[in-house]
């Protein structure tokens, strides 16, 4: 999943136990606070209540859990939805937190039980079971026809959801998706309003994950249907079945929820408002947080960071994703693999991680993270995979000299010749800072001349989606802990495909893995997948592995996390 551009043995674990922009700018609505946005600041101000007050991004692309793809997205879509499946507190400690954040598992959500059955022609059906008593915030009934309903939307090319090929595991889905079927025929349906039944080409180590990711999570038809693409931007039509319901979205400021009375956990939630303040500002995040108005921050202005993180102030955890840079491979100069390597082995990750994020980042070798499972338990896709190029500071100077030996090789010899090429980024000072390093690198060793430009969040992630760049920082957090999270996005037509690629032998090998049950010959399909995709077509430049950082307001307890980049907040408290 994408972050603002944002080892985890951790997820591995849960993975087993249970087993990183889209949308439009709606610009008509930004005015829209109509009378809830006085009733929210009311509710908040009764003595006694509980409100909390963080900031991950600023205005986001869409509310839509099916249409989201970034991880600020996610975390909002997890305190308003639910999928059959969720992520509950474990209630110990993740290492690196101080005590502030507990670690998070996979549970049953509006599902409270689920059977498989491996059927004679290689499919396998989960048969999901409802809880009593679970509610819209309107107080209608959740009822298996909401899944069922959600489900074929996903999947549905009048959608355009970024995210339709997480459910290629279910029957019918690839042809759906292709136009050759209609979306009445995936195989999912409501047996009865209580229970909900899918049928996946072959059995999935993950597939549980899956149910808790906000793409599957459930919507209304009738809601959806009456309001079209508006749906999301009134609180009054925003009707969702998690612990917390919308109140307020005044764009580019705010976006306020207050516990859901009619959720089934209701007694047991925490605070009885969360508000997301609408920020990219690194000074004003601090600032914010310094002064008591954020309870939570995740950035701060790049030369702040070492001595919060060395204070103990900024907390560091583990993050499964990966800092890269992407090239639009369908336009020239970058529709050569040849200038595409070049233009990653220039650059100098030891500097980028030491002198310019200095969040404990690893410089990256590879595509897949550490962090990410292969075939047999506790082993790691990473150590199995191996680097496709020497990432230290000590390989750098041989680095930049086969480089340039590429671009030679390519038809610019010292750069001669090579257009004007521009690096597009949103608005943030770590993101410009990083920006900067890589257009000194790619200059000094390479010849060439590269301008920067930098877009507000939405802009920039459109700009990316539609290919109007020639290079482009990106980033992918794992959405499940299965390598197949950062492969998959690569396949022709993709929603995630920012690079435009296309290879038919990448694609094979990834339809190849997808229908192969035995682990490790699935690993094994999928290595060689990373092999075209970074070791031989070089679409992907990738920097460093995520860590992820945070600070929060001292006497707030229960807040948990986990390194997929969810952090929860339902069930938080304060101390008197």
């Amino acid at each position: 999943m994408k972050k603002r551009l944002v080892s985890v043995v951790l997820v591995a674990a849960f993975a087993f136990s249970m087993l990183a922009g889209c949308g439009s700018d709606n610009s008509a609505s930004k005015d829209n606070k109509n009378n809830t946005s006085a009733e929210a600041e009311k509710t908040a101000s009764k003595d006694g209540d509980f409100n909390l007050t963080v900031n991950f991004a600023s205005e986001p692309m869409t509310m839509d859990p099916a249409l989201n793809s970034s991880v600020d997205g996610a975390v909002m879509a997890n305190h308003l939805f639910e999928g059959l499946m969720k992520w509950e507190s474990t209630g110990e400690e993740v290492e690196g937190s101080d005590g502030t954040c507990d670690s998070a598992k996979l549970t049953y959500g509006q599902a409270e039980s689920y059977d498989k059955t491996a059927n004679d022609d290689g499919t396998v059906t989960y048969t999901f079971h409802l809880r009593d008593g679970i509610k819209w915030s309107d107080g209608k009934d959740v009822t298996a026809k909401d899944f069922e309903y959600a489900w074929k939307r996903l999947v549905n090319p009048a959608t355009a959801a970024d995210y339709n090929y997480m459910l290629d595991c279910v029957v019918n889905a690839n042809e759906i998706m292709a136009g050759e079927k209609d979306p009445s025929e995936l195989a999912v349906k409501a047996v009865d309003d209580k229970t909900f039944e899918v049928t996946l080409t072959t059995d999935l180590p993950y597939f549980e994950e899956l149910c808790a990711f906000p793409a599957m999570m459930p919507v209304r038809q009738d809601i959806i249907e009456a309001n079209g693409d508006q749906w999301t931007f009134d609180p009054s039509t925003y009707i969702s079945n998690g612990p917390y319901k919308l109140t307020e979205w005044t764009h580019n400021s705010q976006i306020v929820m207050a516990k859901d009375e009619n959720y089934y956990d209701y007694e047991n939630l925490g605070p009885d408002t969360l508000t997301f303040k609408l920020m990219d500002d690194t000074n004003a995040m601090l600032s914010g947080f310094k002064s008591g108005e954020l309870d939570y921050i995740q950035e701060a202005p790049q030369a702040e960071l070492p001595n919060l993180i060395a204070s103990g102030d900024m907390k560091i955890v583990d993050y499964l994703g990966t800092y890269y840079v992407c090239f639009q491979t369908q336009k020239a100069p970058f529709d050569n693999p040849k200038v595409r390597e070049a233009f990653t082995l220039a650059v100098d990750r030891n500097y980028i991680v030491d002198k310019v994020t200095q969040s404990g980042q690893v410089e990256a070798g590879a595509y897949v993270p550490s962090g990410i499972s292969d075939a047999e338990e506790g082993s790691d896709f990473r150590k199995e995979g191996g680097d496709y190029y020497d990432p230290t500071k000590d390989a750098y100077e041989a680095n930049c000299e086969k480089a340039r030996q590429l671009l030679a090789e390519a038809g610019y010899p010292n750069g001669e010749g090579f257009p004007v090429v521009e690096y597009l980024y949103n608005t943030s000072d770590a993101h410009k800072a990083v920006a900067e390093a890589l257009q000194n690198m790619w200059e000094q060793e390479l010849g060439v001349t590269v301008t920067l430009n930098n877009q507000e969040w939405a802009s920039f992630l459109q700009t990316r989606k539609n290919g109007d760049y020639s290079i482009a920082r990106n980033g992918w957090i794992s959405d499940y802990n299965d390598p197949v999270s950062f492969l998959d996005m690569w396949v022709t037509g993709g929603g995630n495909n920012d690079a435009q690629y296309s290879n038919p032998d990448y694609d094979k090998l990834i339809e190849q893995a997808k229908a192969e049950s035995d682990p490790a010959a699935r690993m094994k399909l999928l290595h060689q997948a990373e092999d075209i995709l970074v070791g031989q077509d070089y679409v992907v430049d990738p920097l460093y592995f995520y860590t992820q950082k945070y600070m929060l307001r001292d006497g707030i307890e229960g807040m948990y996390y986990t390194p997929l980049g969810y952090f929860f907040f339902g069930y938080c408290t304060q101390s008197k």
